[in-house]
């Protein structure tokens, strides 16, 4: 199979500063992604292409390391939210007349270069979101815990996988779950009703438990499985969805689905304490002011 190019992370830092001014400043992770790609126009191919089997897609691993250097270099800040926002030295790296974009990759690599420096200096080297291990270099690509949690769900026994599916949904506020997983029920895994407040509603799902990318078809195919049955459809994969069914998910005049991804899911398992503990960690940074000596 043809390797499928892709810009290395660096090649995403003026993208994401330019994505992150034109949406008013701040984006959120999923914002940034959507529309880096449509900014770049990346081909379905290259959307589909996944970082270690996945959950996470190519494109958005890189972005990760994109926004990781970022904000080390000061371009770029985040909230405990996950709302990325552009500082005063981003905006006036994007604002200044004089600057070509050949000029702004020079800044962007001299930046880049001394926030390397920096961090080999002090031992410590920058990793992407969520990582866990810790490389022996800055060039290093460590396992996040969601690829981990993904390979634990995968290697799961389809019944213990249906039971997980159940419990998630119970956490989560539905009632009376029942996974029927019969053949000839059009690709329906299950019933449940949802209960906001003081209404409540059916909703059919079908969970996917594979390695790689839901299409516009299988998102057609549930809608007209639940056609006459219900309106409310909710479809879960391990892996990811490409553009073109995110857009039939939610197309004007059809009954709208909603998708959760592998790495949605993997956050909807954290949150809800299923097979996944937070460990709260704090660090010291210790530095020496050689001035203060010097002056003595």
């Amino acid at each position: 199979m043809p390797t499928i190019a892709l810009p290395q992370y660096h090649g995403f830092l003026l993208p994401a500063l330019r994505v992150v001014a034109g949406l008013g400043g701040s984006a959120s992770i999923s914002e940034l992604v959507e529309a880096v790609i449509k900014q770049e126009s990346f081909s379905e191919d290259q959307q589909s292409v996944l970082h270690n089997n996945g959950p996470e897609t190519e494109i958005g691993y890189r972005l990760a390391w994109a926004r990781t250097y970022l904000k080390g270099m000061g371009l770029l800040t985040n909230s405990q939210r996950g709302v990325w926002t552009l500082t005063d030295q981003g905006s006036a790296l994007l604002d200044n007349p004089t600057l070509s974009d050949g000029g702004r990759e020079q800044i962007l690599h001299k930046l880049r270069s001394d926030y390397v420096e920096r961090r080999r200096q002090a031992r410590k080297y920058p990793q992407p979101e969520n990582a866990i291990d810790t490389p022996g270099d800055p060039a290093y690509e460590p396992r996040t815990w969601k690829e981990l949690l993904l390979d634990a769900v995968m290697a799961m026994q389809p019944d213990a996988f249906e039971r997980l599916a159940k419990r998630l949904l119970r956490e989560a506020d539905f009632d009376s779950v029942n996974v029927t997983g019969k053949s000839g029920d059009g690709g329906i895994d299950g019933l449940g009703v949802y209960r906001l407040g003081l209404v409540s509603f059916p909703v059919f799902f079908q969970c996917k438990r594979y390695r790689g990318s839901v299409g516009a078809g299988a998102v057609r195919d549930f809608r007209g499985a639940m056609s006459g049955r219900g309106d409310k459809g909710l479809l879960i994969t391990t892996g990811t969805f490409t553009a073109d069914a995110k857009r039939e998910a939610t197309r004007d005049g059809a009954p709208a689905i909603d998708l959760i991804d592998g790495g949605r899911l993997c956050d909807l398992l954290k949150s809800y304490d299923l097979g996944v503990s937070t460990a709260i960690r704090q660090e010291e940074d210790v530095l020496v002011d050689e001035s203060f000596f010097a002056d003595l």
